[in-house]
C-alpha cells in the first residue's frame, strides 16, 4: 500500500510517500511545498495545488497528517489549521481517508525519538543516503506512524470480526 504522510505548515508542507508491504518500509519520495508571497490565501491554494499534483504523480492509497497542537501564538496556530485543511482538501477527489496523527503519537511511533532525533530514525529506517529536510522527514515519520498503526488496526478488526461471527 502507498501512503502519503503530510506534515502541514503555512510556509513549508512537508510530504513523504512510502510503499508499506509485509511489514516493511521502501522509501518513494519526499520534500516539502514551499509557499509564496505575502498574501496567505494565495499560499494555501499553493499548498492544495501541490498536495493535489502529489495524489496525481504518485497515486497514495492511504494519508496520514499531523494534528494541529496548541501554539503559544493564536495567530500560527490558525494558519497552521487552515494549512491543513488546504492539504487535507487536496486529497479528498481521489482518497476518501484521511488518518490523523499527534506530534507524540509519530515520535513514540518512530522508536521513540524526539523531534531532534525523528530525521535520523527515518533515514536509518528507511536506509536513506544523503541530505533529508526536517519538514520532509516529519512527513515520512506520519507515513511510518500510520504503517504501524495500519497493522495494529486490522488486527482489531479481525478480532472483532471474528467474535461477531461467534454465536
Amino acid at each position: 500500500i502507498r501512503i502519503l504522510g503530510i506534515d502541514p505548515g503555512s510556509q513549508a508542507t512537508g510530504f513523504g510517500i512510502i510503499d508499506w508491504q509485509d511489514g516493511d518500509a521502501r522509501y518513494v519520495a519526499s520534500g516539502a511545498i514551499r509557499t509564496r508571497g505575502d498574501a496567505f490565501p494565495p499560499r494555501l491554494r499553493q499548498i492544495f495545488d501541490g498536495v493535489q499534483e502529489l495524489v496525481r504523480q504518485y497515486g497514495p492509497q492511504e494519508v496520514a497528517i499531523e494534528r494541529v497542537f496548541m501554539h503559544r501564538n493564536a495567530d500560527s496556530a490558525l494558519k497552521l489549521g487552515q494549512a491543513r485543511g488546504a492539504a487535507i482538501c487536496g486529497v479528498f477527489p481521489v482518497i476518501a481517508s484521511v488518518y490523523e496523527y499527534a506530534p507524540r503519537e509519530v515520535k513514540l511511533a518512530i522508536v521513540g525519538a524526539q523531534k531532534e532525533q525523528v530525521q535520523l530514525m527515518v533515514m536509518s529506517l528507511l536506509k536513506l543516503q544523503g541530505e533529508l529536510g526536517p519538514d520532509a522527514a516529519d512527513a515520512i515519520g506520519l507515513a511510518l506512524c500510520h504503517a504501524y498503526s495500519r497493522g495494529a488496526r486490522q488486527a482489531v478488526d479481525v478480532s472483532i470480526a471474528a467474535l461477531g461471527a461467534r454465536p
